[in-house]
Protein backbone atom coordinates (compact mmCIF):
# COMPACT_ATOMS: atom_id res chain seq x y z
CA UNK A 1 0.00 0.00 0.00
CA UNK A 2 1.75 3.09 -0.92
CA UNK A 3 1.55 6.18 1.97
CA UNK A 4 -1.15 8.14 -0.05
CA UNK A 5 -3.50 5.39 0.08
CA UNK A 6 -3.75 5.77 4.09
CA UNK A 7 -4.49 9.65 3.70
CA UNK A 8 -8.30 10.31 3.93
CA UNK A 9 -10.24 13.32 2.36
CA UNK A 10 -12.67 14.97 4.67
CA UNK A 11 -14.50 18.48 5.45
CA UNK A 12 -12.47 20.49 8.50
CA UNK A 13 -13.33 19.98 12.10
CA UNK A 14 -13.61 22.60 14.20
CA UNK A 15 -10.12 22.30 15.80
CA UNK A 16 -8.60 22.23 12.43
CA UNK A 17 -8.55 26.17 11.37
CA UNK A 18 -5.48 26.44 13.76
CA UNK A 19 -4.10 23.63 11.85
CA UNK A 20 -4.43 25.07 8.76
CA UNK A 21 -3.30 28.67 9.89
CA UNK A 22 -0.14 27.68 11.15
CA UNK A 23 0.61 25.37 8.18
CA UNK A 24 -0.40 28.27 5.61
CA UNK A 25 1.92 30.75 7.29
CA UNK A 26 4.84 27.98 6.77
CA UNK A 27 4.22 26.67 3.84
CA UNK A 28 2.72 29.23 1.84
CA UNK A 29 2.84 32.74 3.44
CA UNK A 30 6.42 32.39 4.62
CA UNK A 31 8.31 35.56 4.36
CA UNK A 32 5.29 37.40 3.43
CA UNK A 33 4.04 37.90 6.77
CA UNK A 34 0.72 35.73 8.34
CA UNK A 35 -2.60 36.68 6.65
CA UNK A 36 -4.30 33.55 7.24
CA UNK A 37 -4.50 33.38 11.13
CA UNK A 38 -6.96 30.92 12.75
CA UNK A 39 -9.66 33.30 12.80
CA UNK A 40 -9.38 34.17 9.22
CA UNK A 41 -9.58 30.64 8.23
CA UNK A 42 -12.10 30.03 11.00
CA UNK A 43 -14.36 32.49 9.34
CA UNK A 44 -13.54 31.02 5.65
CA UNK A 45 -14.80 27.37 6.78
CA UNK A 46 -17.93 28.96 8.05
CA UNK A 47 -18.82 30.53 4.61
CA UNK A 48 -21.44 29.13 2.56
CA UNK A 49 -19.60 29.28 -0.43
CA UNK A 50 -16.33 28.20 1.02
CA UNK A 51 -15.59 24.52 0.52
CA UNK A 52 -12.27 23.80 2.84
CA UNK A 53 -11.24 19.98 2.51
CA UNK A 54 -8.23 18.51 4.46
CA UNK A 55 -6.28 15.22 3.79
CA UNK A 56 -5.62 13.51 6.81
CA UNK A 57 -3.10 10.21 7.82
CA UNK A 58 -4.23 8.62 10.96
CA UNK A 59 -5.82 11.89 12.53
CA UNK A 60 -2.82 14.66 11.75
CA UNK A 61 -3.71 16.87 8.62
CA UNK A 62 -1.27 17.02 6.45
CA UNK A 63 -2.82 18.89 3.78
CA UNK A 64 -5.66 21.23 2.84
CA UNK A 65 -7.20 23.58 0.34
CA UNK A 66 -9.82 26.48 0.58
CA UNK A 67 -11.48 27.65 -2.43
CA UNK A 68 -14.66 29.72 -3.06
CA UNK A 69 -17.07 28.74 -5.27
CA UNK A 70 -18.74 31.53 -7.28
CA UNK A 71 -21.35 31.29 -9.92
CA UNK A 72 -19.24 31.15 -12.54
CA UNK A 73 -15.58 30.57 -11.21
CA UNK A 74 -13.94 28.57 -8.71
CA UNK A 75 -10.93 30.42 -6.41
CA UNK A 76 -8.87 28.34 -5.14
CA UNK A 77 -7.56 30.68 -2.20
CA UNK A 78 -5.19 27.89 -0.66
CA UNK A 79 -3.55 24.45 -1.22
CA UNK A 80 -0.57 23.09 0.88
CA UNK A 81 0.90 19.60 1.23
CA UNK A 82 3.47 18.83 4.20
CA UNK A 83 6.67 18.56 2.76
CA UNK A 84 6.69 14.80 4.29
CA UNK A 85 3.55 14.21 2.30
CA UNK A 86 4.48 15.62 -0.96
CA UNK A 87 4.78 13.97 -4.19
CA UNK A 88 2.44 11.68 -3.25
CA UNK A 89 -0.25 12.39 -5.21
CA UNK A 90 -1.65 13.61 -2.09
CA UNK A 91 -2.61 16.98 -3.73
CA UNK A 92 -3.67 15.86 -6.93
CA UNK A 93 -6.35 14.22 -5.37
CA UNK A 94 -8.04 17.26 -3.39
CA UNK A 95 -7.47 19.12 -6.80
CA UNK A 96 -9.12 16.44 -8.58
CA UNK A 97 -11.49 16.60 -5.89
CA UNK A 98 -12.41 19.97 -6.22
CA UNK A 99 -12.91 19.90 -10.08
CA UNK A 100 -14.86 17.44 -10.06
CA UNK A 101 -17.28 19.65 -7.47
CA UNK A 102 -17.01 23.04 -9.23
CA UNK A 103 -18.09 20.79 -12.57
CA UNK A 104 -21.14 19.43 -10.35
CA UNK A 105 -21.61 22.98 -9.44
CA UNK A 106 -22.07 24.16 -13.23
CA UNK A 107 -18.47 26.67 -12.70
CA UNK A 108 -17.06 27.48 -15.72
CA UNK A 109 -13.55 27.78 -14.25
CA UNK A 110 -11.44 27.62 -11.21
CA UNK A 111 -8.50 30.38 -10.76
CA UNK A 112 -5.69 30.74 -8.44
CA UNK A 113 -2.88 32.89 -7.59
CA UNK A 114 0.82 31.76 -6.74
CA UNK A 115 4.05 33.26 -5.88
CA UNK A 116 5.82 33.57 -9.63
CA UNK A 117 9.06 32.18 -8.52
CA UNK A 118 7.44 29.02 -7.33
CA UNK A 119 8.40 26.77 -10.19
CA UNK A 120 7.17 23.45 -8.14
CA UNK A 121 3.73 24.89 -8.04
CA UNK A 122 4.00 26.20 -12.12
CA UNK A 123 4.82 22.42 -12.73
CA UNK A 124 1.92 20.90 -10.70
CA UNK A 125 -0.75 23.07 -11.59
CA UNK A 126 0.57 22.98 -15.64
CA UNK A 127 0.22 18.74 -14.60
CA UNK A 128 -2.82 19.32 -14.01
CA UNK A 129 -4.23 21.45 -17.18
CA UNK A 130 -4.04 24.74 -15.60
CA UNK A 131 -2.61 27.34 -17.86
CA UNK A 132 -0.65 30.90 -17.21
CA UNK A 133 -2.75 34.05 -17.57
CA UNK A 134 -1.39 37.11 -16.15
CA UNK A 135 1.19 38.66 -13.78
CA UNK A 136 0.38 40.64 -10.96
CA UNK A 137 3.26 42.66 -9.70
CA UNK A 138 3.62 43.07 -5.60
CA UNK A 139 0.52 40.96 -5.08
CA UNK A 140 2.00 39.72 -1.83
CA UNK A 141 1.98 42.31 0.72
CA UNK A 142 3.34 44.85 -2.24
CA UNK A 143 6.86 42.92 -2.46
CA UNK A 144 6.39 39.58 -4.74
CA UNK A 145 4.75 39.15 -7.99
CA UNK A 146 1.70 36.19 -8.34
CA UNK A 147 0.79 34.41 -11.04
CA UNK A 148 -2.51 33.72 -11.97
CA UNK A 149 -3.28 30.17 -13.44
CA UNK A 150 -6.60 29.58 -14.99
CA UNK A 151 -8.55 25.57 -15.68
CA UNK A 152 -11.46 26.16 -17.94
CA UNK A 153 -13.84 23.40 -17.05
CA UNK A 154 -16.53 23.89 -19.74
CA UNK A 155 -15.05 23.10 -23.46
CA UNK A 156 -15.48 27.07 -24.63
CA UNK A 157 -15.81 25.75 -28.21
CA UNK A 158 -18.86 22.98 -27.14
CA UNK A 159 -21.85 24.35 -29.38
CA UNK A 160 -24.48 25.05 -27.46
CA UNK A 161 -27.86 23.94 -28.19
CA UNK A 162 -29.72 26.03 -30.81
CA UNK A 163 -33.21 27.51 -28.58
CA UNK A 164 -35.09 29.29 -31.43
CA UNK A 165 -38.05 28.23 -32.16
CA UNK A 166 -39.07 26.52 -35.09
CA UNK A 167 -40.44 28.69 -37.75
CA UNK A 168 -43.61 28.09 -38.80
CA UNK A 169 -44.85 26.02 -41.62
CA UNK A 170 -46.48 27.82 -44.46
CA UNK A 171 -50.23 25.90 -45.26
Amino acid sequence: MKRSDSVVLRPPLKGDAEIIAGLSRDLIESGLGWSWSPERVARSMAEKNTVTLIAAERGRVVAFAIAFFGEEHVHLSLLAVRPSHQRQGIGRRMLDWLLKSARVAGTASIHLELRARNQAARRFYRALGFVETAYIPGYYRGREMALRMTRELRDPRAQLPDWRLPSPKSS
